[in-house]
């Protein structure tokens, strides 16, 4: 069985983590990256065929380039699909022109007898940023029914999936999120992490990190850090992640900032974050907070436990089976900046934080055991063999003959 990998240039981190998982159990795969992926070690790997379709992805360019890079893209994808044997085409995510890739992209794949696998890491991603649209929803729904079947990462997205968009059960399976283990984690120690961001051992610090957009709360960590500041004189809050197309949102949340005086007690590196650096913010910070509005699965959260960073996140998706109270981190109520802010000096107060670098193993050793590449890949791979085995849906059936 040969597999083709179709990630979009995007999520690195993921697409690397369930490759290494593909190629452990000995699978063949195609994999279409680009610039950035092809130094990864893994694609030396002598299963993997790794085709860099999808080139230079940086943002230092012009229009005009951008849209001719976009095009060769395309191009390039679509002689791939016409000339490839690999029979099983496993999309983790959709091109620039994401309605032209649920429907008439999906359907030349079809055309050609391929066997289609999507994974929604965002089962309506429009939702979740407040832009969803009628015919958002129209070219979602036919993206779920072409293609042969749908991994999510929860059981919450496997409902909506049904609940929403009217699609069998038997054709969405849920395979977990997989622990990000692709960063690099030297043996830099917390008190050198935090000597780098010029933090002293004696200060409290919570961590913010990743891409700042309005789903995620952070005027509740902001909150929450105004409401704990009287009792906690030692305390700091992290901001490290880029502004998400939203740059209004950003304006007010520096206002909040201002409202509250909390300048001096904010830490704001707000710039992409390059792989080599992600372990100075995790081993500097005490915990990790997501005060998340709306998520179906966070990237960041699975990076948290690959440092042994406990985490305090609001119960929304599946954080709630995620994170366990007291042993990983706590659980608050969503869009409440005081009850953040309770469950913060809970953390304080618990054995987590007075145990850190002993708890910090502990919860390593429980993540690498439950959301491991290796398992994942396992339950992938079944996946992978049971819809090679299924019968082509027959208009596709002959559209291919």
């Amino acid at each position: 069985m040969k597999v083709s990998l179709l990630t979009a240039g995007k999520d690195k981190q993921y697409v690397l983590g369930l490759l290494s998982g593909l190629v452990s159990h000995g699978i063949p795969v195609e994999f279409i990256g680009n610039d950035e992926m092809q130094h990864a070690a893994i694609v030396k790997n002598r299963n993997v065929r790794y085709l860099n379709l999808r080139g230079d992805q940086t943002g230092a360019a012009s229009l005009r380039a951008k849209a001719l890079r976009v095009l060769k893209y395309y191009c390039r994808l679509v002689s791939y699909a016409w000339q490839t044997e690999s029979a099983l085409f496993h999309i983790q995510w959709l091109n620039k022109f994401i309605h032209f890739d649920r429907t008439l992209l999906n359907v030349y794949y079809k055309a050609l007898g391929k066997k289609l696998i999507y994974t929604a890491h965002n089962v309506n991603m429009g939702e979740r940023d407040g832009k969803d649209t009628f015919f958002n929803r129209i070219t979602l729904k036919c993206l779920y029914e072409i293609v042969d079947h749908v991994i999510v990462h929860t059981e919450k997205m496997k409902a909506e999936l049904i609940e929403g968009f009217k699609i069998g059960p038997e054709k969405v399976s849920v395979i977990p999120f997989g622990i990000n283990n692709t960063v690099p984690n030297t043996p830099m120690t917390p008190t050198e992490a935090r000597r780098r961001l010029s933090l002293n051992a004696a200060e409290k610090v919570l961590l913010f990190f990743g891409n700042i957009a309005p789903y995620k709360g952070l005027e509740y960590a902001i909150e929450a850090l105004g409401e704990l500041e009287p009792n906690y004189p030692d305390l700091k809050l992290i901001i490290a992640g880029r502004v998400k197309e939203c740059p209004e949102y950003w304006q007010r949340l520096e206002k909040l900032m201002k409202e509250r005086n909390l300048d001096d007690r904010i830490m704001k590196h707000i710039h992409f974050i390059p792989d080599e650096d992600i372990e100075i913010y995790f081993k500097a910070a005490d915990v990790l907070v997501l005060p998340y509005r709306f998520i179906y699965q966070s990237g960041p959260l699975f990076l948290s436990y690959f440092f042994g960073l406990p985490v305090i996140a609001s119960d929304v998706g599946s954080f709630r089976e995620d994170v366990i109270e007291g042993k990983t981190g706590f659980i608050c109520r969503p869009e409440d900046g005081r009850d953040l802010a309770d469950a913060v000096h809970r953390y304080f107060r618990s054995g987590l934080y007075h145990q850190l670098e002993k708890r910090r193993e502990s919860i390593k050793t429980y993540a690498e055991e439950k959301y491991s590449w290796e398992k994942i890949a396992e339950k992938t791979i079944n996946l992978y063999r049971n819809v090679a085995r299924m019968p082509n849906n027959p208009f596709f059936a002959k559209c291919s003959q």
